[in-house]
């Protein structure tokens, strides 16, 4: 078994490599980074193409040289911008996620789509980085090129059955449906396809996994030996009367093997916070749900800045839209409604008016599921291209939103859901927001029903727990990603 220890915070245990630095600390399969979780798989792909684009732009640009004879000396760090803005335009068009569901079309189609974008955005950083002044055509075409390279590599990667390098061997305590539901998680795509070593069985649980993958005959400690165990993941909720062998969890948990429960394991590898498995002393002891003044002003001050850019970048279109919406359907501009904000207190959302009957102030629908007939023609056009919540972006600099956080609620369903799913509450703990991290993961539809709020709600929860700029950054990237591809709820 290989031997580990545990270190001070701030300084964690990259696997098999140390690494050192602030806010990072890695769990297996996923490195946690500034309070949130990244798949190590994602994270090689980044990797990989960070240095092959900074590798292929300095060999490129290193043969060419200025009208002095002297190579530009800020190349590198203008070949690592370049990189960075590139990788940012593919994580903006999903070519960091799996998605081996695609049709070969859909995913020449997704190439296509790319690289009619980073091209010119490529050309607008070759344009203004310091080394425009001695590129040559040449070397403009071997960039080019080499953007059209990873752009084919990342989509045909995304669609194979690619593995994290270093998966770690999992233990699973339990067979039942929770030991199953594990098991085909860590088998998705997203995760790496990560195999699970064994299920230990518990006395008593019935069995839920196939026969031929229990350890039997053999105590946790050999099966973790034998097996050369990274993780234990703990699939057992009754954990009274014996029904975990404690002495030996305790044992391996010393032995530098590392013990997950099913709350840590659902908030590191699904990046959402599990109802079915929360209990409230997880939520006062646990890591999380600061709320520092800190945190608050940086995230004003972003919320100001991007919301203000977005505003003036959104002008024509706004503009566009509210003439057509006059003239065109011969009523109101606006609609507003009552939401709930920031520790319950209520505020008036504007959006643009897409229906024939705009919405009272108390009542109605809470706008986010309309029945087509309502729509008016401009409405349908609008709501198809999703613009009628920019005028959101005067509550956020208002201060009512956020750019980033839960979907603003009407007061009816809040009541109503606050008293049938417990916890409900906590969402309210920060700002609701344009986009918000449940609307980015979740990929189905919005029906209305509990389950669906249910689900809102546990990545509502990871949000609360674990926001930062760099989430924030991450969801605003995302959003991109689901509006190219018209995925995601309205």
């Amino acid at each position: 078994m290989k031997e580990r220890t545990e270190h001070a915070p701030g300084f964690v245990m990259l696997w098999p490599f140390p690494v050192t630095g602030p806010g990072f600390r890695l769990w297996n399969i996923m490195l946690r980074i500034f309070s949130h979780y990244f798949p190590l798989h994602v994270l090689q792909r980044i990797g990989l193409d960070f240095l092959l684009l900074v590798t292929v732009v300095v060999a490129s640009s290193a043969f060419h040289e200025n009208e002095n004879g002297i190579i530009f000396r800020g190349l590198f760090p203008s070949a690592i911008g370049f990189a960075v803005v590139m990788m940012l335009v593919n994580f903006s068009f999903g070519l960091y996620q799996p998605v081996d569901e695609d049709s070969p079309r859909t995913a020449f189609a997704r190439f296509v789509l790319s690289a009619v974008f980073c091209l010119p955005v490529a050309y607008g950083m070759m344009s203004l980085l310091p080394w425009a002044g001695f590129a040559s055509l040449s070397m403009r075409v071997q960039i080019f090129i080499l953007v059209l390279v990873v752009l084919l590599l990342r989509v045909l990667i995304n669609r194979s059955q690619a593995s994290s390098l270093f998966a770690p061997k999992i233990l699973v305590i339990g067979t039942g449906e929770d030991a199953l539901e594990i098991e085909r998680i860590l088998r998705h795509p997203e995760q790496g396809k990560i195999g699970v070593s064994g299920f230990f069985p518990v006395n008593g649980a019935e069995h839920a996994v196939e026969a031929e993958k229990i350890v039997s005959g053999a105590s946790l400690t050999d099966a973790v030996k034998r097996l050369k165990i990274d993780e234990i993941i703990v699939a057992v909720r009754e954990r009274r009367g014996g029904a975990l062998p404690l002495r030996e969890l305790l044992e391996c948990r010393l032995a530098g093997v590392r013990i997950t429960d099913l709350s840590s394991f659902h908030e590191r590898v699904r990046r959402q916070v599990r109802l079915d498995s929360l209990h409230a002393s997880w939520l006062i002891f646990g890591e999380g749900f600061q709320q520092a003044l800190s945190r608050v002003f940086v995230k004003r001050v972003f919320d100001l800045v991007f919301a203000s850019g977005l505003l003036i970048l959104a002008s024509p279109v706004m503009i566009v839209a509210a003439f057509l919406i006059l003239y065109g359907d011969h009523g109101p501009i606006f609609f507003r409604q009552e939401r709930v904000g920031l520790g319950g207190q209520v505020f008036r959302i504007i959006k643009f008016r897409c229906t024939q009957v705009v919405f009272g102030e108390n009542g109605g629908s809470s706008g986010i599921s309309v029945d087509n007939e309502q729509l008016t023609k401009i409405g349908r056009i609008i709501r198809e291209l999703r613009i009628d919540g920019l005028p959101q972006l005067f509550n956020v600099i208002l201060g009512d939103m956020s750019l980033v956080g839960p979907c603003p609620e009407h007061p009816y369903f809040v009541d109503r859901l606050a008293r049938e799913i417990p916890f409900y509450g906590i969402r309210h703990c920060v700002k609701p927001g344009l986009t918000g991290w449940a609307r980015v993961r979740r990929r189905q539809c919005d029906d209305g029903s509990i389950d669906a709020a249910i689900e809102r709600l546990q990545y509502d929860l990871y949000y609360v727990k674990n926001h930062t700029l760099v989430l924030d950054t991450l969801v605003l990237l995302e959003t991109v990603h689901v509006l190219l591809i018209n995925k995601g709820t309205q």
